[in-house]
C-alpha cells in the first residue's frame, strides 16, 4: 500500500519552485508593480484580474475566485489531483517523491482500481465483437468518437467472461464486479449489458452501470457500494464535464440517466452529470459546487419530477448562499434530456436552462399552490409554510431577499417574516437578539485579528517581532487560535514564505480561512502594515493578559492557589496598576 507524501519534502519542493515560471509556460504574464498580472486562464475574462506574486509564491484570480499555490495551480489548470501535481512539480525539480512507510489516510486501493481498469479495457474490447450491442448505441443515436469518450464498453452474456479474464477474483470481488456464490467461486455481476463506466474526479474508473440488451427486469444495474463507490458520493460524468473544457463550468446539469448525459454532451452541452439511481445528496451538491456556481436541476414535468425537484430544493437550501445558484428546468410530456434535445438542439436547450425558475422562484411557486393567497387565512398560511424552509437557509443576500419576496406576496413586514422563521428567538427579548447582531457586525477584536493575519501573510517576517506569544494564548479574541497557529508556524521556518503555511494547511478549515483573507487585497501601506501589526499584537496580549488576571481571581474564590499561581497574579494586579 502506497504511503503518503512528507510534509517535510513538498514545502521542500515548493522552495525549490519558482510559480512564475510554472504558470508563466501557461499563462502570458506581464509586470505589474511587485507581482505579474495576465488574464484568467480558467474564464472568458477581457481585463486582466490574474495575478501571480513572486513574494507569497501564490497565483489569485479575481475573475474566477480562484487562489493557491503553484500545486493548487496544477490542480485546477492541468486537471491534475494533489498527488500527480506534486510528481509534476517533482520531475520538473528532478527529485523523486518519497513515501512514508507504514498506514496512511492518502490510500491508493491499487488492486481494485486495477480490476476496473482491467474490465473496462475488456468491455470496450467485447462492444467491438458484438455487433447487437453497437447497433443499440447507433439507434440511440451515439457517434463512435462519443462512445470513446465515455469508455462505453460491453458486458457479455455469460456468467463467466470477466471471470477467466481477471485472474485474480479477490480484488474484482472488492470492486463490485464479480460475486461470490455460496458454495464457492464467484460469477459476474454484469452480463449481457451496455456498460458505462464510472469515474472520480481523478478520472479513474470507479464503478459501472450496465443498461440490459435483454428482459432483465432491472433495466439499468449499477455497481454496489464498495470502499471506492458511494452512490450518494459520486456523479457519472462529472469527470469528462470538467475536462471537456479549460474555461470555468458556467453550470452543471443534473439529469437522471447515462444515456441523458451522453447524448446532451454528443449535442455540444458537456455540462451534464446524473445521480446514479438516488435522490441528490448534499455530498452530490459539495461535488457540483467545488466545480461550478449554478446547478441547473433537470427534471420531468410531470407529478414524480416535480416531487422529485422538491426533495432536491430541500437539499440545496443550505447549500445555496453567496454566489451560488440553483434553478430547476422541467421539461415538456413525453421528453427526457436525451429525446428533447435530439429533437430541438443545443441551442433551445439552452435557451430552457435560461428561462429555468430560480430555487426561490420554485420555492414561492409550490407553496403558493397550497393556499388562497386572495384571503388573509391564505397569505399567513404561506408564511407558516415558509417557515422551516427559510430555516434551513443561511443568512445572506438570498435569504433577505426570499424574505423581502414573502413580505411582499402575504403583505407582512419583513421582520414578521423573519419572527415566524425562527420563534425559538423572542422579539422583545434583547439578549437572545444580541447574538445575531454580533454575527452580522464582526466585533473590533475580530477585525484586529483579521488585520494581524492579513499583515502576516503579506510580510511573513512580522512573526520575529511577537514575543508575548504566552500572553496571546490567553487572549478571548475570535480567530485568535489562527493567528497564534501562523506565528508559531513563521517562527519556526523563518525563510518560510506564505505559500508554504497555505500548503501545511491545505484541507483544514484554517486553510480555508487564509485563502478567504488572501483573496481580499491589502489596505494598508507596508509601513502601516507593520505599526497596526505591533498595536493589534500589543493590544491581544493586553486582552490576554486582562483575561488570565480574572482567571486566577476567580479560581482564588473557589481553591487556594499554588505558589507560583500568587506570584503569578501579584505580577499582573501590579501591572495594572496606574503609574505615579
Amino acid at each position: 500500500m502506497a504511503g503518503r507524501i512528507p510534509d517535510a519534502f513538498i514545502q521542500d519542493l515548493l522552495a525549490r519552485t519558482d510559480i512564475v515560471e510554472v504558470i508563466g509556460a501557461r499563462v502570458e504574464l506581464k509586470r505589474a508593480g511587485k507581482e505579474l498580472k495576465g488574464l484568467s486562464p480558467f474564464t472568458h475574462e477581457k481585463s486582466p484580474s490574474f495575478f501571480v506574486s513572486p513574494v507569497k509564491q501564490m497565483f489569485f484570480d479575481f475573475s474566477a475566485g480562484k487562489s493557491g499555490t503553484v500545486i493548487t495551480f496544477l490542480m485546477e489548470y492541468d486537471r491534475l489531483s494533489f498527488v500527480e501535481a506534486v510528481e509534476e512539480l517533482a520531475l520538473r525539480a528532478g527529485v523523486e517523491v518519497p513515501r512514508e512507510g507504514g498506514p496512511s489516510t492518502h490510500v491508493v486501493m491499487d488492486g481494485p482500481l486495477d480490476a476496473l481498469a482491467g474490465a473496462q479495457r475488456f468491455f470496450r474490447e467485447q462492444l467491438r465483437l458484438n455487433p447487437t450491442a453497437i447497433e443499440y448505441l447507433q439507434r440511440r443515436g451515439v457517434s463512435g468518437d462519443t462512445g470513446k469518450t465515455f469508455g462505453i464498453g460491453y458486458a457479455p452474456d455469460r456468467w463467466d467472461a470477466l471471470c477467466d479474464f481477471l485472474k485474480t477474483p479477490e480484488h474484482a470481488v472488492t470492486a463490485g464486479l464479480l460475486i461470490e456464490r455460496d458454495k464457492g467461486g464467484v460469477y459476474d455481476r454484469f452480463r449481457n449489458r451496455v456498460m458505462f463506466p464510472i469515474r472520480d474526479t481523478r478520472g479513474r474508473v470507479i464503478a459501472f452501470g450496465g443498461r440490459t440488451l435483454g428482459d432483465d427486469p432491472a433495466k439499468y444495474l449499477n455497481s454496489p457500494e464498495t470502499p471506492l463507490f458511494h452512490k450518494g458520493r459520486n456523479l457519472f460524468g462529472l469527470y469528462e464535464a470538467k475536462t471537456a473544457t479549460r474555461a470555468a463550468l458556467p453550470y452543471l446539469i443534473v439529469v437522471e440517466g447515462y444515456m441523458d448525459v451522453v447524448m446532451l454532451h454528443q449535442f455540444g452541452i458537456t455540462e451534464a452529470v446524473a445521480t446514479l439511481g438516488t435522490a441528490t445528496t448534499r455530498d452530490h451538491l459539495t461535488l457540483l459546487y467545488k466545480a461550478t456556481s449554478k446547478v441547473v436541476f433537470c427534471f420531468d414535468g410531470d407529478r414524480a419530477g416535480r416531487s422529485a425537484a422538491w426533495r432536491a430544493l430541500e437539499q440545496a437550501l443550505p447549500e445555496v448562499h453567496d454566489t451560488r445558484e440553483c434553478v430547476f428546468m422541467f421539461l415538456p410530456d413525453g421528453h427526457d434530456p436525451d429525446s428533447l434535445v435530439q429533437e430541438e438542439g443545443a441551442d433551445a436547450f439552452r435557451a430552457r436552462i435560461d428561462r429555468a425558475p430560480t430555487l426561490t422562484e420554485f420555492l414561492i411557486s409550490e407553496l403558493s399552490k397550497q393556499v388562497q393567497l386572495g384571503s388573509l387565512d391564505g397569505r399567513a398560511k404561506l408564511a407558516a409554510l415558509a417557515r422551516p424552509y427559510l430555516g434551513k437557509m443561511r443568512e445572506g443576500p438570498l435569504r433577505t431577499l426570499l424574505v423581502d419576496e414573502l413580505a411582499r406576496i402575504t403583505r407582512l413586514s419583513a421582520d414578521d417574516v423573519l419572527r415566524m422563521a425562527a420563534p425559538e428567538a423572542p422579539a422583545r427579548n434583547a439578549e437572545a437578539s444580541a447574538p445575531t447582531a454580533t454575527r452580522s457586525s464582526p466585533s473590533a477584536a475580530t477585525r484586529a485579528v483579521k488585520a494581524a493575519i492579513q499583515a502576516l501573510l503579506e510580510q511573513p517576517a512580522l512573526a520575529q517581532r511577537v514575543e508575548q506569544m504566552s500572553l496571546l494564548v490567553q487572549s478571548p479574541a475570535p480567530g485568535i487560535r489562527v493567528l497564534i497557529d501562523a506565528l508559531d508556524y513563521f517562527h519556526a521556518h523563518p525563510d518560510a514564505h506564505t505559500a508554504h503555511l497555505v500548503e501545511a494547511w491545505r484541507g483544514t478549515p484554517a486553510g480555508a480561512a487564509l485563502q478567504r483573507l488572501m483573496a481580499e487585497p491589502p489596505i494598508l501601506s507596508a509601513e502601516d502594515r507593520v505599526r497596526e501589526f505591533d498595536d493589534t499584537i500589543q493590544h491581544l496580549a493586553q486582552g490576554g493578559q486582562a483575561r488570565r488576571r480574572d482567571d486566577l481571581m476567580e479560581a482564588s474564590r473557589e481553591r487556594e492557589l499554588s505558589a507560583a499561581e500568587i506570584r503569578e497574579l501579584g505580577a499582573l494586579l501590579k501591572e495594572r496598576r496606574p503609574a505615579r
